[in-house]
């Protein structure tokens, strides 16, 4: 099977608005409503679970309902950090799902433009190598800096990538992966991707897009509504 899990278990503070991200309406739906419909409508995808902050989980249900979120299985709690809100998430999809080629796909609820193309990208990398990053090429100059300041150093951008999500892997895999961390006191990586590499582990990248956006400040929400005005008009519905 191929399990969604929907981290939707920030408060937003950057966005300074008075409701978490990913709650806010844009265009009469809420931005979670978004991204789990990509999730939803896509034909590989089996089930949804949502890691949600806590108070809102009734709303989300609510919500799933009304907009027909028909594969979402179970709303776990968020937890301190972004890593314990995705480990409450693969320790409760793992009582459920746990044979060897069940695949866990790890979502920003704040990324609701994530494409069918890259969902089924990220599954066909994750089955052929055992897990997958979703990943855009790094266009910009890099600059190094130690104070915010100034700089003296760049860092060639040949060979980076920018990470995004969804970031896959069999859930077996990705619980024992967990557990290690907590065993060694990493408990604070910032993705899923950076806790394996702080495990030593080997990461296999699939293909993201510009489109892919996170929502992370106001001025992206207004991109997304350029966004999707520019998309036909089945998007919306």
């Amino acid at each position: 099977m191929n399990i969604a899990l929907i981290i939707a278990g920030g408060v937003g503070a950057r966005m300074n608005q008075d409701i978490p991200k990913q709650f806010i309406n844009v265009y009469d739906k809420p931005v979670i409503v978004y991204t789990l419909e990509a999730f939803q409508k896509h034909p590989n995808i089996d089930a949804i679970e949502v890691v949600c902050l806590d108070g809102w989980n009734d709303i989300l249900r609510a919500y799933s309902k009304q907009f027909g979120i028909t594969k979402l299985e179970n709303i776990v709690p968020g937890g301190v950090k972004g890593q314990d809100s995705i480990r409450n998430g693969l320790y409760d999809i793992v009582k459920r799902h746990s044979e060897a080629d069940d695949i866990v796909l790890i979502h920003d609820a704040i990324r609701p433009m994530v494409s069918t193309d890259i969902i089924s990208d990220n599954i066909r990398v994750c089955r052929m190598h055992g897990n997958a990053i979703t990943v855009v090429p790094c266009t910009a100059a890099m600059l190094k800096t130690m104070d915010g300041i100034e700089s003296e150093s760049q860092i060639p951008r040949d060979n980076l990538k920018i990470t995004q999500t969804p970031q896959s892997f069999f859930i077996n895999d990705i619980v024992a992966a967990h557990k290690e961390a907590l065993n060694k006191g990493i408990t604070n990586s910032v993705a899923s991707c950076t806790m394996y590499i702080e495990l030593g582990r080997k990461l296999y990248m699939s293909a993201g897009s510009e489109k892919n956006l996170k929502l992370t400040t106001t001025e992206d929400i207004e991109i997304f509504k350029a966004l999707l005005q520019s998309k036909k008009d089945s998007w919306m519905h």
